[in-house]
Order: structure tokens, then C-alpha cells, then sequence
């Protein structure tokens, strides 16, 4: 198993680490949750430079690196809900979308094709990724100059979740016209 692979893993390992600490009493508990977010969220950007430059880019990352994201992300976004801090609407809407393109992958790899995500996909997962970050933080330093950062990078990331879905499966369409003979 090479590295970026190792990475991903690693990302998938670290989500019951992250819920066990935002859901502990511990002191610190709620930062060291955001810690191991952060850490989860930047092994996806180092794991997808270390394949890509090194070409080590295999059938297993394909699958396995955004299912990682979609587990991490989803995590957090369960866990929001639970605390209070997102509505379950929005929640619903984000794994929603999540469970659609997967299956839309599923397919599309069962018809010989790969897609790779896009730059709208890309701007999903990273409003995503502050936005859990932000609402984790209690809006901090936000809250000093009383600008709510958390919502509206929230809204952000709903807005690019549902255009970055509705993006994959337009320009993709042409996987679920074909039929097998």
C-alpha cells in the first residue's frame, strides 16, 4: 500500500478520535476535536499532491479517498446537529448529495468510467471544511467582533454542495444514458 493510500486510511481512522473528544468532558476536549479535524482534513490535500506528483495514483485511492472525505465530513456535520450548531435540514442536504454522487460514481465506474472531481466539487469540500472548523471554533475570533463567520461560511458550503451535485451529474449525464447490450 503506498503512501497517499496510508493517508486515507489514516483520515478514516481519525473520525472516531475526532467524535470521542468532541463528546468528551474533557477539558479540552472540544480542541482537540478540531485538532484532529484539521489534521484529517489536510491529510486529503497531502495524500492527492504525494499521488499526483509521484504518480502513485491507484484504483483504491479513487474509491476509497472521497468516501474518507465523505466519512470525516459527515461525521462532523452529524456531531453539529447533535451539539446544536447546524440544523438537520442542512445536514440532510449535505449527506444527501454525498450518498447520490457516490452511487452516480458506483455506476459510472460500473460503465468503465472514472470521473475525477472538479473545481466546483473541490470548493464543496473546502467551504465544508472551514465551515466545520468555524463552528467548532464558536465562531473564534469571529465572535470578538461579533461577525457571524460560521453561518455564512455554512450557507457557503450548502450553496457549493448543491452546485457542485447538480454540476457532477449534468456534465457526467452521458454515464446514466448508457445502457449495456
Amino acid at each position: 500500500m503506498n503512501l497517499p493510500n496510508k493517508l486515507t486510511i489514516f483520515r478514516i481512522c481519525l473520525v472516531p478520535f475526532f467524535v470521542f473528544f468532541l463528546f468528551s468532558n474533557l477539558k479540552y476536549g472540544q480542541y482537540i476535536a478540531v485538532s484532529i479535524f484539521i489534521l484529517a482534513s489536510l491529510t486529503d490535500t497531502l495524500d492527492g499532491h504525494i499521488a499526483r506528483s509521484r504518480n502513485l495514483i491507484t484504483t483504491f485511492g479513487k474509491f476509497m479517498d472521497p468516501l474518507a472525505d465523505k466519512i470525516l465530513v459527515s461525521a462532523a456535520f452529524i456531531s453539529l446537529v447533535e451539539l446544536g450548531k447546524v440544523p438537520s435540514w442542512i445536514v440532510i442536504i449535505i449527506i444527501s448529495r454525498e450518498l447520490a454522487i457516490t452511487g452516480f460514481r458506483t455506476v459510472a465506474v460500473s460503465e468503465g468510467v472514472t470521473i475525477a472531481a472538479d473545481k466546483w466539487g473541490k470548493m464543496k469540500t473546502v467551504t465544508q471544511l472551514i465551515a466545520v472548523i468555524a463552528l467548532l471554533l464558536n465562531n473564534y475570533p469571529f465572535s470578538l467582533i461579533n461577525f457571524p463567520f460560521d453561518k455564512i461560511m455554512l450557507y457557503i458550503s450548502v450553496v457549493f454542495t448543491i452546485i457542485s451535485g447538480v454540476n457532477y451529474i449534468y456534465v457526467n449525464r452521458k454515464v446514466l444514458k448508457s445502457e449495456k447490450k
